[in-house]
């Protein structure tokens, strides 16, 4: 399965994808700045919505859900086939390949809703995570657990932009090209990073005034960058960040070591 040329271009579609949410999502939060906080839904819903509104979007969709799917199965097959002498290192990576894939099923699941007529909304869900876990005994402490690893995430996105870590898992090109792709790799991660750590800071709070309201997901988080000061060029900043992380995963569906 691993060898499959058709498993590897359908994977390398479920990059293209994430990269055209991403860039989608860093548009509507360009958007909310402007407008001063208020717009629409700057997160995977969101996105998906627009897409949904234009003509062709459910083919484009339904391409979302094979591609999204396909790229988890791929995170899978990689756990599966992870090989390191050392057993602790090995398990390290294969819970890291598991852990994006359970994103990528995800969030083939998200857009599956809208292939098929519905619609959700990312906050919504994770209100309703947020309220059911603060209802639950000991469900605080889970809330808080989630919000640090979410944290920690952003803060690995980062790091990983900030170090390049990223160059390991593509083929970079020699050139003006390659610069231009690490370029987009370096702002793209540090922003995606940055939009985590604002997702993980709120489900603490909602943990810690024990408000649901406040686990708003990544659309909660970049309205609440706005209400910061210099909220605004913040926000800008993270929506052109999150626009370049876009244009990185459509450059990765070529370049990705598969």
């Amino acid at each position: 399965m691993s060898d499959s040329r058709v498993f590897h271009a359908l994977a390398r579609s479920g990059f293209a994808v994430n990269g055209l949410l991403h860039i989608l999502i860093g548009g509507i939060a360009i958007g909310i700045a402007v407008a001063g906080g208020r717009g629409g839904e700057a997160d995977q819903s969101g996105a998906l919505k627009q897409i949904a509104a234009t003509p062709g979007g459910l083919v484009v969709i339904w391409a979302a859900v094979v591609g999204l799917v396909a790229l988890g199965l791929w995170q899978v097959v990689t756990a599966v086939l992870v090989s390191d002498p050392d057993a602790k290192k090995k398990w390290g990576r294969r819970a890291a390949e598991l852990g994006r894939a359970i994103v990528y099923f995800a969030l083939g699941g998200t857009a599956l809703v809208f292939a098929l007529g519905g619609s959700t909304s990312s906050s919504d869900s994770s209100r309703t995570l947020s309220a059911r876990l603060l209802e639950t005994p000991g469900g605080v402490f889970l809330l808080v657990a989630i919000g640090l690893g979410v944290t920690g995430a952003g803060v690995g996105f980062v790091v990983i932009g900030v170090r390049r870590g990223f160059r390991k898992r593509i083929r970079v090109p020699s050139g003006a090209a390659g610069r231009a792709v690490v370029a987009l790799g370096v702002v793209g991660y540090a922003a995606k990073g940055v939009a985590l750590v604002a997702v993980g800071i709120l489900f603490v709070v909602a943990a810690v005034t024990y408000d649901a309201e406040q686990a708003a997901g990544l659309d909660g988080a970049l309205k609440a960058l706005a209400a910061l000061p210099f909220g605004i060029v913040v926000l800008c900043g993270v929506g052109v960040g999150l626009i370049a992380y876009g244009l990185f995963l459509g450059a990765r569906a070529r370049l990705e070591k598969l």
